[in-house]
């Protein structure tokens, strides 16, 4: 857990009035936990009783009443765990922190992970309050980004690469381009999407070189080889698939229903997108979920762990894009995502399993109606051909 001191500024009439600046600021204490949703306020005694908690034993409870009592207030507020829970009055039961330690995360990353998660945000709402929609908005409110390539000038012995012919991989990933205006009203094909799960989460082999030590072979890289990420779908336009959740399965290239369409409403893309209306027609909405427990196997309590993980969400979302452009398809990804309402919906574990990023395809609509970056135009040609 980590101890914040976080200053609060409040204004001051009779400071102002004075000839001072009128703010007043007031400490709070505040406690984040890897286990708890939300943070825990906490008075300087809570704070320093934790701090002599052991996060790996149990303790004795405190004899004299005063440090029972901290206890007991902060048993209240879930920073601590009781083995027994202990009577008011008599106190009989060992304390401890409660840690993400069974699950062997680097106590900083889990941290990290269990409070970057939204729930119920509505991302675009939060973008239009603030006027950073459009380029132009963010240009003037932001002012001049650093520049896209560093101006290094003229560099002594810099050495200019031929210009080689585009191969027909490069060409398809030129073609690539991010998708927000999709065709509410057509289906993909179920071929369509199961090209591109066959690209992307397929295992094509197995490896067992010790009982009970699996190795999958997929088409991209993946830390250790453990390959944790899942594909969990929700689809609403596939010939042939009912709408709803739907687990695939990488061995048996199948898709298992999780929650049908009947359990389901018209906001739920939405929801999971956090607002971003541009992708909610996607015909298929992909969510990677990270199965934490495969990598933290591995790499236990590991400074680099978490991040691995989210480059294998990378290596998936580029797949996922060079297998729906290939299809004809526009494709999309974002971790700007509601975790909280996906893991409800899917009944996840937030520290065993959780959503990092979303991706979808689909087919792309007759008219842009939401600026994409084509510069290319690759999706979208000139009027006249040009």
């Amino acid at each position: 857990m980590v101890i914040e001191p976080n200053e609060i500024p409040s204004l001051d009439i009779g400071d102002l009035l004075s000839g001072g600046d009128g703010v007043r600021t007031r400490v709070e204490i505040r406690v984040w936990a890897a286990h708890l949703d939300e943070y825990r306020r906490v008075s300087p005694a809570q704070a320093q009783w934790l701090l002599q908690c052991s996060a790996e034993y149990w303790q004795d409870l405190p004899a004299d009443a005063d440090s029972r009592a901290l206890v007991h207030s902060l048993l209240a507020l879930e920073l601590l765990v009781a083995e027994e829970v202990p009577d008011a009055e008599t106190g009989v039961g060992p304390v401890s922190r409660s840690t993400p330690g069974e699950g062997h995360w680097w106590p900083l990353a889990a941290i990290h992970h269990r409070h970057s998660r939204w729930q119920g945000v509505d991302s675009v709402t939060d973008m239009e309050r603030s006027q950073l929609v459009t380029a132009h908005d963010l240009r003037q409110r932001l002012g001049s980004p650093p520049p896209a390539v560093p101006d290094q000038g003229p560099l002594p012995g810099q050495i200019g690469l031929p210009e080689v012919p585009a191969s027909a991989l490069e060409s398809l990933g030129r073609r690539r381009v991010t998708c927000r205006n999709f065709d509410p009203g057509r289906s993909v094909s179920m071929a369509q999407l199961a090209a591109a799960l066959q690209q992307t989460f397929r295992a094509h082999a197995q490896l067992e070189p010790a009982p009970g030590l699996v190795f999958l072979k997929k088409n991209v890289p993946s830390a250790g080889g453990l390959h944790p990420m899942e594909a969990c779908l929700l689809v609403q336009r596939v010939e042939g698939l009912a709408p709803g959740l739907y687990r695939y399965h990488p061995l048996r290239h199948a898709l298992t229903p999780v929650v049908p369409e009947c359990e389901l409403d018209a906001d739920t893309a939405r929801r999971f997108l956090a607002g971003q209306h541009w992708f909610v027609d996607a015909a298929v909405l992909v969510v990677f979920v990270c199965r934490f427990e495969r990598s933290l196997w591995k790499y236990r309590n590991h400074r680099k762990v978490y991040r691995a993980m989210m480059l294998d969400a990378g290596h998936l979302s580029q797949a996922l894009y060079m297998a729906a452009t290939e299809c004809g398809l526009g494709a999309f990804v974002t971790s700007a995502i509601n975790e909280v309402d996906i893991e409800k919906a899917l009944a996840l574990d937030p520290l065993k399993e959780g959503p990092l990023a979303i991706c979808g395809m689909g087919w792309r609509a007759q008219e842009r109606t939401t600026a994409e970056l084509d510069p290319l135009q690759g999706a979208w040609p000139a009027p006249g051909g040009a």
